[in-house]
């Protein structure tokens, strides 16, 4: 023990926990449990939304019963639900963008143990910003990605920033299906990039645009 010198240090955090709220709500890890963190730092996307999201990209992939097969892009991945969701409907691998440690270790990692799926798994802990600047040095050549999903921090993103980045980033191709979920009083684009928006849903104080190539939108009108 020193004694003498006071050594000043920051209140420390408070310790963070984790529940089993969440579930897998499709495919081959359905009805899988998944943990989140307690408290608002980590938003998962609501399941409600989740679930039509894939519903939408499913009827649009011209198989409304399971996911088109493709590379899945998971940015602000936090628990990792929905990239996992991706694996499960039929996606050969997903990639997940998180910059926080303690969500890594605690959280998405555990989650992708416990269903299996870390070996069809990429983690790149970094800014979603800076991944997408430095795509091609995290990916390679083969960057594209056949979906990719935004689900950022409401308050802390400029959505048409975002959006401008991610569309002119090199992991979006000309048939690659973007999901975004974003708040109200949010103006969305028709289009991002080479892609044009085939789905705007509401609920409740959410919303969720997808993007995606015009042959899916006519696909999907063509189910309906």
């Amino acid at each position: 023990m020193e004694m003498g010198n006071e050594v000043l240090l920051e209140d420390p955090k408070p310790p963070r926990d984790t529940h089993k709220l969440l579930q897998v709500l499709g495919g081959t890890a359905r009805r899988k449990k998944l943990l989140s963190p307690k408290g608002m730092d980590v938003r998962p996307m609501m399941e409600v939304v989740k679930g039509a999201a894939f519903s939408i990209l499913q009827a649009a992939g011209g198989c409304p019963a399971s996911l088109r097969p493709g590379r899945w892009l998971d940015l602000y991945s936090g628990t990792g639900s929905v990239g996992i969701e991706a694996i499960s409907r039929g996606c050969s691998e997903a990639h997940f963008v998180e910059m926080d440690p303690w969500v890594i270790s605690d959280v998405l990692r555990p989650n992708l143990e416990s269903t299996g799926f870390l070996d069809a798994s990429v983690i790149h802990a970094v800014r979603v910003e800076n991944f997408l600047k430095r795509a091609e040095q995290f990916l390679g050549k083969n960057g594209e990605f056949d979906y990719v999903s935004v689900t950022p921090p409401y308050m802390l993103v400029d959505y048409a920033v975002l959006m401008n980045q991610i569309s002119n980033s090199s992991v979006i191709g000309e048939n690659t299906f973007i999901v975004v979920e974003y708040p109200l009083r949010t103006d969305m684009l028709d289009s991002c990039g080479c892609l044009i928006k085939i789905a705007d849903r509401r609920f409740g104080r959410t919303h969720l645009a997808i993007y995606g190539p015009q042959w899916a939108q006519k696909k999907r009108k063509s189910k309906t």
